[in-house]
């Protein structure tokens, strides 16, 4: 039940509104076009396994699991899931 000047139902638009920005965000990520032989960070072979398997991949997979760690802990989302946390 919305309250204020919200209309009923705004609960669950602003649930899929916060899914759908995320859902774009990691789409803009994917990588597209042909992959680069040679890892853009630290310039190391990238294996041909992997260049078939994730099609415009630009990192070797130790630079990326980095990137990817630095990427979760910078999420603007809060997962922590306490009620006060989630009224703000």
């Amino acid at each position: 039940m919305a309250g204020g000047w919200a209309k009923d139902g705004a609960e669950q638009e602003q649930i899929d509104s916060t899914v759908e920005d995320a859902l774009q965000r990691v789409r803009q990520e994917i990588p597209a076009g042909e992959s680069l032989c040679e890892c853009e960070e630290c310039g190391e072979v990238i294996p041909e396994a992997r260049r078939r398997a994730v099609a415009g991949v630009r990192l070797c997979i130790e630079c990326q699991a980095a990137q990817d760690e630095r990427q979760q802990a910078a999420s603007p989302y809060n997962r922590r899931g306490s009620k006060d946390s989630q009224l703000r």
